[in-house]
């Protein structure tokens, strides 16, 4: 790990340089749209020069920023470069296997009511096409889990619930997949960055997440790692020139697909993303999201004890083992939309979904700070 400061230090403080918004806000709203950190943002901004006064003299480096991105993400979640596939964002990738995958009549999946659209959608949309989609609670006990997936040829979650919070024991529910021979596909957007994944011990063939949440990076661009033998069931929807193995050589007109995850890019990548989403996933690696996670665990600890503590109802059961960044309250005769305004007019930024104050603070915010934001609640 890159850090010369002592451990003693807490982590808020050693990196608190990376993050000038907290010098303006107290943000809490990561689950939604970060600010980003000071790498990702000066990497965009030599991208940016570089473009303005070279055009595409250096082209060499930004493909060699788009392999260093495939790198950073596989180390990221314990996988292959060569499984990683550059995309806009959590749907397109999350979209990309559930229109490309060799569906049959009949065909069971397993997926979940409370998720984000993005995660809902795709699978619903399937229905009509005469797949049979059994609809659970991402909190049910693993023993539905596990009867839900036999028969089942694919089972969809997040890893963390956009609303409550909640944080699903993805390495339970890979082993229940494989046991039933059920493809496992995780959308990661509300905890990567936050919380580790590892998607071979947890047995993952497919995982899709933006850069713009707990990743610290820039919105529009994202990662979608799969896994080569569901590579083999699922075919690119959007087809372009960058599809195809030989797709440097304009002239072809060879057809064979790219045999690594790059097959589901289509055409030219979001270059000045690209140089964000790297800068950012290489600082999570340097800070060590092992490290991260306890600190995010605690202040979702912190603010969920303080608002229980001034009356209000927390959105779901928070444990060691199922908490996450995300805080959803409410309060008693208290307008949610209100509250929230309320808040923002003083400097400290949450989210209203669907009548909760959903609060969502990563590892450089301070215990003060969740101590000030506290005290401005009714």
């Amino acid at each position: 790990m890159a850090s010369t400061t002592t451990e003693a230090t807490e982590l808020w403080q050693q990196y608190r340089g990376e993050f000038p918004v907290s010098d303006r806000l107290i943000y809490l709203n990561h689950a939604a749209v970060t600010p980003l950190c000071r790498r990702s943002a000066e990497a965009m901004k030599r991208y940016a020069d570089d473009a303005l006064e070279f055009g595409s003299l250096h082209y060499d480096e930004w493909l060699a920023t788009y392999s260093g991105l495939r790198q950073a993400a596989a180390k990221l979640i314990g996988g292959a470069p060569d499984d990683i596939a550059i995309v806009k964002n959590t749907s397109e990738g999350l979209a990309t296997i559930a229109m490309g995958f060799d569906w049959r009549p009949g065909d069971k999946i397993v997926a979940f009511e409370e998720e984000f659209p993005a995660n809902y959608y795709p699978w619903k949309r399937l229905e009509q096409d005469g797949v049979k989609v059994e609809w659970l609670s991402a909190s049910d006990p693993l023993e539905k889990f596990d009867a839900a997936c036999r028969g089942a040829r694919l089972l969809s979650i997040s890893f963390v619930q956009y609303v409550s919070g909640y944080r699903a024991d993805l390495e339970a529910i890979g082993e229940i997949c494989h046991r039933h021979g059920c493809f496992f596909v995780v959308d990661a957007i509300q905890g990567l960055g936050a919380f580790p994944v590892d998607v071979g011990r947890a047995r993952i063939h497919a995982l899709a997440s933006d850069g713009h949440k707990w990743l610290l990076g820039p919105e529009g661009c994202g990662i979608l790692y799969i896994h080569p033998e569901l590579r083999e069931l699922v075919k690119p929807v959007e087809f372009g020139y960058t599809n195809v193995a030989r797709y440097s050589d304009y002239a072809t007109r060879h057809m064979d697909l790219r045999p690594d995850a790059g097959r589901y890019e289509c055409g030219t990548l979001n270059s000045i993303g690209c140089y964000g989403l790297k800068a950012a996933m290489e600082f999570l690696l340097d800070v060590g999201v092992e490290r991260i996670a306890p600190v995010v665990q605690s202040l979702g600890d912190r603010i969920a004890e303080g608002v229980k503590a001034r009356g209000c109802e927390i959105l779901g059961g928070r444990t060691p083992a199922t908490g996450s960044g995300i805080v959803s309250f409410r309060k008693a005769g208290v307008d949610s939309a209100q509250l929230v305004s309320r808040l923002k007019q003083n400097g400290i930024v949450t989210a209203n979904r669907g009548g909760w104050v959903r609060t969502s603070p990563h590892f450089y915010i301070s215990p003060q700070q969740i101590d000030n934001f506290l005290v401005t609640l009714p």
